[in-house]
């Protein structure tokens, strides 16, 4: 659910680019990103550092954008974001030592199954996704730019919008599909129910 609120300034941006033009989008991008800063921070009290980043990104590049009415600035949002994100994840796990991929996949399947099913993934398998997301990200990165540049702004836009919206997902099911057999088999029963009372 988080990641198809994430989406919903993408797809905002889409409708206001084909209705009016770019730099009308730029500018509701911009007041959407603030809207998702202000909602994380009245319903958990805390804004991740992750949407602080995005924010500062979008405004920086859409303030260029409409002060330039250039739309090349708005155009490298999405090569920073994910170039950051790569690098991000490439940093932490060789040069700090933590697998973030490891830490936000860790927490959902030990919520969803109320265990600690997470720690039954073997370790090379967390640095095989961490690369994985590496390489994803970087890979959107240069995608994202080359577009930019070689093709007309309506196709970049539809990339922008649809494309990232299918990469994003069809990453997330190769995901999936990795920490499938580690999943717990809803038929087994649990140590405790075993137990004769």
């Amino acid at each position: 659910m988080h990641a198809l609120i994430e989406f919903i300034p993408l797809v905002l941006f889409f409708a206001v680019f084909k209705l009016v033009d770019i730099y009308w989008a730029t500018a509701l991008l911009m007041g959407t990103t603030l809207i998702q800063v202000a909602y994380s921070y009245f319903t958990t009290a805390k804004v991740p550092a992750r949407q602080w980043v995005f924010f500062a990104i979008a405004v920086i590049l859409g303030t260029l954008t409409l002060v330039f009415h250039d739309e090349q600035f708005v155009k490298w949002k999405a090569t920073i974001i994910y170039a950051l994100l790569s690098l991000t994840l490439l940093f932490s796990r060789y040069f700090i030592g933590k697998n973030l991929v490891k830490q936000a996949l860790s927490s959902v399947l030990n919520n969803a199954t109320e265990t600690e099913q997470a720690n039954s993934v073997p370790e090379p398998l967390w640095d095989k996704l961490n690369l994985l997301w590496v390489a994803i990200t970087a890979a959107i990165a240069a995608l994202n730019i080359y577009i930019a540049y070689n093709f007309s702004l309506d196709f970049w836009v539809n990339f922008k919008v649809f494309g990232l919206m299918a990469i994003t997902f069809i990453s997330i099911f190769a995901t999936i599909i990795m920490l499938y057999k580690y999943l717990p088999d809803e038929d087994e029963p649990n140590s405790d129910d075993s137990k004769p009372s």
